[in-house]
């Protein structure tokens, strides 16, 4: 029977790996930078945008969505974005088509809009699921929102995504 000793090798391994620990660091954070730079949210820049199946005008056009509408950025595929919306549904949108603007959209039906940053101001409007708004300003949990057509007013933060 012969005997070997692996000391040697364990400790030329440890070594080895130990200087590969800060590559692996190194490599993992730029991994999870790169998928936070892909989630950052934009919103629709213009009146009425076209939402298509595919990174191109000539796939199919699955919907359309009002300005501010605001989407959570998932890849990039040359001057196109896929994303995902505050349901889940997901599409593509032509990279022009957005901006950074904070925005939040109703998540919930009879959303009572404010005219101040609490519930004892009057309710100047309501709206229902779905409905997008630049943010303007915020007050603790409440946000200063407006409407594309103009209309403003104050939302609790927990009605929008």
């Amino acid at each position: 029977m012969v005997m070997r000793d692996f000391s040697t090798a364990k400790t030329v391994f440890g070594k080895w790996t130990a200087g590969l620990r800060p590559l692996l660091s190194g490599l993992l954070l730029i991994s999870l930078t790169a998928s936070a730079a892909l989630a950052e949210r934009l919103s629709v820049a213009v009146p009425i945008a076209n939402i298509r199946s595919g990174p191109g005008g000539n796939y199919e056009l699955l919907w359309k969505v009002e300005k501010y509408h605001p989407l959570e950025i998932v890849k990039k595929s040359g001057s196109w974005y896929q994303f995902k919306d505050f349901e889940g549904d997901g599409g593509w949108i032509s990279a022009p088509l957005l901006a950074k603007v904070p925005a939040v959209i109703t998540k919930a039906d009879n959303c009572n809009i404010r005219s101040g940053p609490g519930t004892q101001y009057d309710v100047v409007f309501v709206v229902d699921r779905g409905i997008p708004f630049k943010v303007l300003d915020r007050k603790e949990k409440w946000l200063h929102i407006q409407h594309a057509d103009g209309d403003k007013g104050w939302i609790h933060d927990n009605l929008v995504w």
